[in-house]
């Protein structure tokens, strides 16, 4: 698992099939080439989980880590991710003035409810080769 200080790290539901759209729409939107990613049911997520005491049975979907700083989940990582694209992503600020207990609400309620919606893979998506350095093995 190759983690350095350079690049923030994305733990994702990789069976989810939102979980998985939204990690395309980051890796379109990363034109600094900031992130990487790992799905919660792999090694390096459940290791990177486990540094941080982060209990995947409670927390499932999302979480940002900056690595040697902090971490963040549900609606806390994902308006970090988003306002990190800049240009009308950073609008997405407005959104933090929202007490973070009242947003997970609206986030767990919808992560509850994701493979309802969108369904589930049987297994973790496999990055094209192209892709394959973003993810952590």
């Amino acid at each position: 698992m190759q983690v350095n200080n350079l690049h923030k790290i994305i733990l994702f539901d990789g069976v989810c099939n939102l979980c998985n759209s939204s990690v395309q729409l980051i890796i379109k939107n990363d034109k600094k080439d900031e992130y990487r990613f790992a799905s919660l049911q792999s090694e390096a997520g459940q290791k990177l989980a486990k540094e941080r005491h982060i209990d995947t049975a409670i927390v499932d979907s999302i979480i940002l880590i900056i690595p040697g700083v902090a971490y963040y989940t549900k609606s806390t990582a994902a308006l970090c991710i988003g306002k990190s694209f800049g240009g009308l992503w950073t609008l997405l600020s407005i959104f933090e003035w929202i007490p973070e207990k009242s947003r997970d609400l609206v986030y767990d309620y919808i992560a509850k409810n994701r493979y309802k919606w969108y369904g589930k893979q049987e297994a973790c998506m496999i990055p094209t080769a192209e892709l394959k350095a973003k993810f952590l093995d």
